[in-house]
């Protein structure tokens, strides 16, 4: 039988929490508030123990937490699968490349050319934004060389099951919304064995570009991942506005995204982990809103995986004191 356990925490952004959760008697914890509004962590698992002490220390790792934030998780061998905010929308920045990968690999039935094997393997391992937005316009309807509709990439969409997801229309991919229940979609068909939307080449394609992200990009959802798993990865950070004047909402402030899967050696899961509204304080440097999203991240993170895999070594990630580049101008 498969136990739930919900508890309400400052999850950070109100929205939906993707799939149904049901249960007996389910532990609910009071409300507990910060600056955002407060939401409701869900976990699933076949232990009910796990399930209880998943959702417990999920909503303790996000009750400090001035920004927003959603999470998706699962790990299939214990059929534990963890939710908060999971429908609500973020602008992408670089995790797109993830969708733009699986668009790719989806037309081309696994099968790419030299070149777009080279564009892939720099807009994933590098992040490069420029070849991330050459593959967009190869998915897109050219119509309108200005506004290139990535038509491709939708129908890879509506294939995956990721109905969430919308597309930015006018080519700026580093502003398509996306949700971490779509996210972690994505995660299941790279490491999952389905073959109806991506064979099995396409899939160990993908996932050998995410686990040769350089260095120092490989932070955020990997925090405390056990260390014999092979980790797999993809991060994407974008400063929304740097207008002073715009409203308190967005005043500057950095969005810090990202998705993890590990495999092998009986590891099977996945983790998706969105936020926004990382503030930079004022007269402060820039990159500390970038800091402060993935520190929100990485708490997140080992909490999950400290439940999940008690007693394992966890990876301690390094990244640089300031961003490794430029925010993602989305093409």
């Amino acid at each position: 039988m498969k136990w739930s356990s919900t508890l309400t925490a400052a999850a950070l952004g109100a929205g939906a929490v993707a799939g149904p959760v049901a249960a007996a008697s389910p532990a609910v914890a009071a409300p507990q508030r910060t600056k955002a509004a407060t939401s409701t962590v869900r976990c699933t698992s076949k232990d009910r123990e796990l399930a209880t002490k998943l959702a417990s220390d999920i909503a303790k790792a996000l009750e400090s937490r001035e920004s927003m934030a959603s999470v998706s998780f699962y790990d299939r061998p214990t059929g534990t699968r963890c939710t908060s905010d999971a429908a609500k929308k973020y602008d992408s920045a670089s995790v797109a490349k993830t969708i733009i990968l699986g668009a790719l690999l989806y037309q081309r039935g696994g099968d790419l050319t030299g070149e777009e094997d080279a564009l892939a393997r720099k807009m994933i391992v590098d992040s490069d934004n420029d070849a991330a937005t050459t593959l967009w316009k190869q998915l897109s309807d050219l119509t309108d060389p200005k506004k290139p509709d990535p038509v491709k990439i939708q129908e890879f969409l509506d294939k995956a099951g990721m109905q969430h997801t919308v597309l930015d229309k006018e080519g700026f991919w580093g502003l398509t919304q996306v949700t971490a229940h779509d996210q972690a979609q994505l995660l299941r068909l790279f490491s999952g064995d389905d073959d109806s939307v991506l064979g099995s080449k396409a899939r160990a394609y993908a996932l050998d570009l995410m686990q040769h992200v350089q260095s120092i990009q490989r932070w955020g959802a990997t925090a405390g991942a056990p260390v014999d798993s092979v980790i797999h990865v993809k991060n994407g950070w974008l400063q929304r506005s740097q207008n002073p004047d715009v409203e308190a909402f967005d005043r500057g402030d950095w969005k810090v995204n990202s998705m993890a899967v590990l495999t092998e050696h009986g590891y099977d899961s996945g983790l998706v982990v969105l936020t926004e509204n990382n503030r930079v304080p004022e007269g402060h440097p820039t990159n500390e809103g970038w800091d402060y999203g993935i520190d929100t991240i990485e708490t997140i993170s080992r909490a999950i995986y400290q439940d999940v895999y008690p007693g394992a070594e966890g990876y301690d990630p390094s990244r640089p004191t300031v961003p490794a580049a430029k925010p993602p101008t989305a093409g």
